[in-house]
């Protein structure tokens, strides 16, 4: 039988009491049944609605984590994996129900000494699949979302090319190795894949699960608070970002010039024109994206040495392709 651990539940919250009143009781539900210590944690990102009093009056046993000015996602989610004491860490949106048995298909991942992490199949307000796991793939030397899928051999685990920001139960250890969030994605967008980038280049794995099920508002928070023609300029600068850190030699080369002739060229022929917004927003970030670099790099040293994206794809995504996977529609 597979080991149970216990779980630090970290919530991000920035103007959400409506959505802590609703799905809160839904995570404590969830974390009881699985019958392990746990505890909870939710870092306020400066909200200027009712959420801090709301929180102190009705869930006093709550850690609370108030941080002074509005940071974003990846500064929000370290505060509160500085303070976290259990062996696992589930970072969750404040928009995010549990199913009650929502963990108990997840114990076994971590009888693995390489798993990083596990995500649940996420549902959206229509019963829709929002999020499941995505192949390793890449559109000429840019990494790309694909379809998901799951593995339907049950005897083996369905490995993901990342696991969602909104919903992943990770190895508090490892995610310190890996000094958390990067906050260079500051203030949200993209830093969930990044994340899982650098845990798989450590050697570690992501998971999965297709019967751990969650349901979500969908961005809830971010699209209420920010326009969205404000978004895409954010959005695109952190994709930039993302393959800029992850990729090397020639094929970050050929990637630069893939940026132009694929990426902003035909957006501002149709009249795009966020597009340079989000070009020169990375083209500022070059120096903390050589930090970024160079951390990682020296990271994979101490551990299993270079592994490369491609590498991954390679040798763990490939294998799988034709053998046992089924498409999520």
């Amino acid at each position: 039988m597979p080991q149970k651990r216990s779980i630090s539940i970290i919530i991000p919250n920035y103007n959400g009491r409506h959505l802590l009143e609703k799905y809160l009781p839904t995570v404590f539900k969830a974390a009881h049944i699985s019958e392990v210590p746990f505890e909870l944690i939710i870092v306020d990102d400066a909200s200027n609605d009712s959420s801090v009093s709301w929180i102190k009056e009705h869930f006093p046993a709550i850690k609370l984590v108030e941080t002074p000015q509005n940071k974003g996602f990846s500064y929000t989610c370290n505060q509160g994996i500085k303070v976290a004491k259990m062996d696992l860490v589930l970072l969750l949106n404040s928009d995010v129900a549990l199913e009650e048995n929502y963990f108990e298909t997840l114990w076994k991942y971590f009888d693995q000494e390489d798993t990083f992490g596990v995500m649940g199949r996420i549902v959206n307000s229509k019963g829709q699949i929002e999020d499941a796991a995505r192949m390793m793939a890449f559109q000429g030397v840019k990494f790309k979302g694909t379809y998901f899928y799951f593995c339907t051999d049950t005897s083996k685990k369905t490995p993901t090319a990342y696991l969602s920001g909104a919903n992943a139960l990770v190895d508090r250890k490892k995610l310190l190795a890996l000094g958390g969030f990067d906050e260079i994605y500051s203030p949200f967008y993209v830093e969930d894949v990044d994340l899982s980038f650098r845990a798989w280049r450590m050697g570690w794995k992501c998971y999965y699960e297709h019967e751990a099920i969650c349901h979500h508002e969908v961005s809830s928070t971010t699209k209420k608070e920010h326009k969205k023609k404000a978004l895409y300029p954010v959005l695109y600068r952190n994709k930039f970002i993302l393959q800029a850190i992850h990729l090397d030699g020639i094929k970050l080369k050929m990637w630069k010039i893939q940026l132009m002739v694929m990426e902003i060229l035909p957006r501002l022929i149709v009249g795009k024109w966020w597009v340079l917004d989000a070009y020169r927003a990375y083209l500022k970030k070059k120096p903390e994206i050589h930090l970024s670099r160079k951390k990682l790099k020296e990271e994979m040293l101490k551990h299993q040495g270079y592994k490369s994206l491609f590498e991954i794809k390679e040798n763990t995504f490939d294998t799988i392709k034709k053998e046992y996977i089924k498409l999520v529609r």
